[in-house]
């Protein structure tokens, strides 16, 4: 019983860990991928202190210049309260500018400053640089087909009616 105490107080070595189903899982790849991901974009975008979740606000304000807050929330799935603080702190470095709306009294327009047009110029170019690493395990095919799994694993788990909720605990 005591060699049994000591081996286990030394605690399991990495080359020893047991993942037991993780490996199979598709959310269990799907993290480990994503903080690669991630962990290469904030490599590659250190210089301009900026998130994955800020630079596609950036990319949807460009593409859509006079969209609304609650639009761009619902678009990057983020709730209205979360929204404003993002474009806060996005209209404190001058890359996004709030405007009364033409159409709705009640709701701001979104649009690039100069700044954030110069900004996102120089992001798309490093980004391209990202995508490329991340798709050089693959042929263009599987890159391809990849997005378009993960677009279906994520259209379908978005619609099911028989999606459990969470509730506040």
């Amino acid at each position: 019983m005591q060699t049994k105490r000591k081996t286990a107080a030394k605690g399991v070595q990495k080359s020893d860990l047991k993942l037991d189903l993780l490996p199979g899982l598709i959310g269990y790849q799907l993290r480990l991928a994503q903080l690669a991901v991630f962990g290469d974009f904030a490599a590659e975008l250190k210089e301009f202190d900026i998130s994955p979740g800020r630079f596609g606000v950036l990319v949807l304000v460009a593409a859509n210049p006079g969209m609304t807050q609650s639009l761009l929330a619902s678009a990057t799935q983020l709730d209205r309260s979360t929204m404003v603080a993002v474009i806060d702190q996005l209209e404190s470095r001058d890359l996004v500018e709030r405007r009364a709306s033409p159409t709705d009294r009640r709701s701001n327009a979104l649009v690039l400053t100069a700044e954030g047009e110069k900004l996102l110029k120089q992001l798309k170019r490093r980004i391209k640089q990202h995508e490329a690493r991340i798709a050089a395990a693959m042929t263009p095919a599987e890159s391809a087909t990849l997005v378009e799994l993960l677009t279906r694993i994520r259209t379908r788990l978005q619609s099911a009616p028989d999606r459990p909720r969470r509730t506040a605990a």
